[in-house]
């Protein structure tokens, strides 16, 4: 039995590193039931105290601490699936959690850009999404299985879902309408079942997930212990502009496809009758 997440690409952090050790952990805690929200929420108190350990000048502990959540962070939806406890609550609760460590770290190191850039971030991260989603729906996949348990709390997961709709909803909505603006523009019109396929290669997917929270955390871990958390700060305009020419590439490679098939003579639907 796996309990990792099937993806169109590999996170190279997630997966050759983070989630092996969380494999470790899983067996003890998965034999006592731990409730995998239990374990967002500790990873979501290791990277609010991080954060405040940057805002008082600290960078080795922070750098450490943020190590550890993005391992825990690894390992709550392997639990979840190992323990049958996935439930809506929980995708949306580590989804969000993750924005509060998130913006606690950017606005201890950046001051009063740490919210821009948190909202930056989010759209890096929201690219990922949308990109493995049109994906799937490209080649006929289904993108996110339903949970395979109920059990969520009614109120609770009305907050929740309250939350995203405020802050994610809108970025993919806006982000999803921009790509299928930028498709409908290089196939000049409607696309058809062969641009959407061209517009969504292997490629794009292997981009954009390489640029995914374990990734982002540990780039910043990295620029912690060599005192240079500035880097990083500076790397996300760096990762939009990176992805700003993916999407370049995936529109001119549809423009391609395109004119490689209007020189193509369309089919005789009829023949000249012959006289005499």
């Amino acid at each position: 039995m796996t309990h990792a997440k099937t993806r169109p690409a590999r996170e190279w952090a997630a997966e050759s590193l983070f989630r092996p050790l969380a494999g470790r952990l899983l067996p003890p805690l998965a034999r006592r039931k731990v409730n995998p929200a239990a374990v967002v929420l500790t990873h979501t108190a290791l990277g609010v105290l991080a954060g405040v350990l940057l805002r008082r000048g600290h960078h080795l502990t922070p750098a450490a601490l943020l190590q550890v959540k993005t391992l825990l962070d690894n390992l709550d939806g392997q639990l979840a699936r190992a323990t049958g406890q996935t439930t809506e609550t929980g995708r949306y609760l580590d989804s969000e959690m993750d924005v509060v460590v998130n913006a606690a770290v950017l606005v201890s190191l950046a001051g009063r850009w740490g919210l821009p850039l948190t909202l930056l971030q989010s759209l890096i991260l929201s690219v990922d999404y949308l990109w493995e989603r049109d994906h799937r729906a490209a080649r006929g996949e289904v993108f996110r299985e339903p949970p395979a348990q109920a059990g969520d709390h009614p109120q609770v997961l009305a907050a929740l879902k309250l939350g995203y709709a405020l802050y994610f909803t809108p970025q993919e909505r806006m982000l999803g309408a921009l790509f299928e603006r930028r498709l409908r523009a290089a196939a000049g019109g409607a696309p058809s079942p062969a641009d959407r396929l061209a517009y969504t290669p292997h490629a794009i997917n292997r981009v954009a997930v390489n640029l995914g929270l374990s990734t982002q955390l540990l780039a910043l871990g990295v620029c912690l212990l060599l005192r240079r958390p500035r880097a990083y700060l500076w790397s996300l305009p760096a990762q939009s502009a990176l992805l700003a020419g993916v999407q370049v590439w995936r529109e001119r490679r549809v423009v391609g496809r395109r004119k490689a098939f209007s020189h193509i003579p369309p089919p005789i639907t009829s023949y000249p009758s012959s006289s005499g």
